[in-house]
């Protein structure tokens, strides 16, 4: 899959952290400005990847080896990137993408450190690209479990193990942010949204007008 005249920018951070609101904040203030925007997910975002979506984060979360998970995530990585995310950026659109391979590497690395090497290496064969700029937002993580709790739904899988586990899900993100510096910007989420979304679209801002992310 080759890069395109695009850009490609992805949002991280546990659930409840505001992360889905400050990507819809982004895609609608850019395309206010004018630019043609694909707002997308994951796991999802085409259809494909939405039926494996309901099999990964619906039922029982012990149905599948961990080992599977990471290639049923994959699979569903490859569909969006081939239907949905290369297409618009070959057609030099702005694709905004609620989570990518990062929260893989997290969530599938928490309990067996040997299964992020396994992410890594399928992301490589199956994939070959990473976001332009990941925008993560970090957040107090017994703030960000009460909003995630407070929502609902059937895919809490993570969330419904405790505050414990969010702590250490938010210092795998942090771990990746200084794994991947030239890519990954923390952002605070603590902050009113309105302020949290000022601070985003002035770093978009200026990686447009650059093509590369701006520190």
């Amino acid at each position: 899959m080759t890069q395109g005249s695009g850009f490609f920018i992805s949002f991280e951070g546990a659930d409840g952290s505001g992360k889905s609101t400050q990507a819809r904040r982004l895609a609608d203030s850019l395309r206010a400005a004018g630019h043609e925007v694909v707002l997308t997910r994951e796991p999802g975002g085409s259809e494909g990847a939405e039926q494996i979506r309901a099999l990964l984060l619906e039922g029982e979360s012990e149905r599948w080896s961990p080992e599977t998970e990471i290639l049923l995530f994959t699979a569903a990585r490859r569909d969006h990137m081939e239907r949905v995310i290369a297409p618009a950026l070959k057609a030099g659109k702005l694709v905004i993408c609620d989570r990518f391979a990062d929260s893989t590497r997290v969530y599938q690395g928490l309990d067996r450190a040997d299964l992020r090497v396994l992410v890594d290496q399928l992301h490589a064969l199956m994939i070959g690209r990473e976001p332009d700029l990941t925008l993560l937002i970090d957040m107090d993580p017994e703030q960000a479990l009460a909003r995630a709790l407070a929502r609902g739904g059937a895919e809490a899988r993570f969330e419904n193990r405790g505050s414990t586990m969010q702590k250490r899900i938010r210092a795998a993100f942090l771990a990746l942010a200084d794994e991947f510096p030239a890519r990954v910007r923390r952002i605070d989420g603590n902050h009113p949204p309105e302020a949290v979304a000022s601070e985003i679209r002035g770093l978009i801002e200026g990686a447009l007008a650059t093509g590369t992310p701006r520190t």
